[in-house]
């Protein structure tokens, strides 16, 4: 008798890493009671320039964490880096929560904390310095992480890149 194994199906990776930054049980008082929800606050990212911040509300756990993924991935953004850092510091303030990012140089690491660190984290940053000023709400530090991302220049490339790059142009167009 050969015994048949059970066919094991291969999980595909996901297109995204997620990290949950917040989940809260929220309530709501109506005439026969209290009404429970779950608000899940998440990130998700591939590492590679790309992240993306959701909040929604459901009935269970898993519902809730599903809509905040839908929702992250609406609100993804793209963002151009320098390198293993970002190409400038960059300050911004969404609500009463302020984010101060600065680069760093190579090998010093993620230095922030909390809702920073998590976005940064999941857009593929690997050298940065940062602060959170002001409130400390997930949320709240969470967009304005990625509105401060967003409003980063350009890196600049060195002249010798910017030449070789103008030279491979004039190269296709002839």
């Amino acid at each position: 008798m050969v015994k048949q194994g059970r066919k094991t199906a291969r999980r595909e990776k996901p297109e995204f890493d997620q990290k949950l930054l917040d989940l809260a049980r929220v309530t709501r008082v109506v005439k026969g009671g209290r009404r429970f929800r779950f608000r899940a606050t998440l990130v998700i990212g591939n590492r590679k320039g790309k992240v993306g911040v959701g909040v929604a509300k459901g009935a269970d756990v898993s519902g809730a964490i599903q809509k905040a993924y839908n929702d992250a991935k609406k609100n993804l953004v793209t963002i151009k880096l320098n390198g293993a850092t970002i190409s400038h510091d960059i300050t911004f303030k969404l609500g009463a929560s302020k984010v101060l990012l600065r680069p760093a140089p190579a090998g010093r690491g993620i230095i922030a904390g909390g809702a920073v660190r998590a976005v940064v984290d999941l857009l593929g940053v690997k050298d940065i310095v940062s602060k959170s000023l002001g409130a400390s709400n997930p949320i709240n530090v969470a967009r304005a992480t990625v509105k401060a991302l967003e409003g980063l220049k350009a890196p600049r490339l060195p002249k010798i890149a910017q030449e070789t790059a103008v030279v491979a142009r004039s190269a296709e167009s002839a």
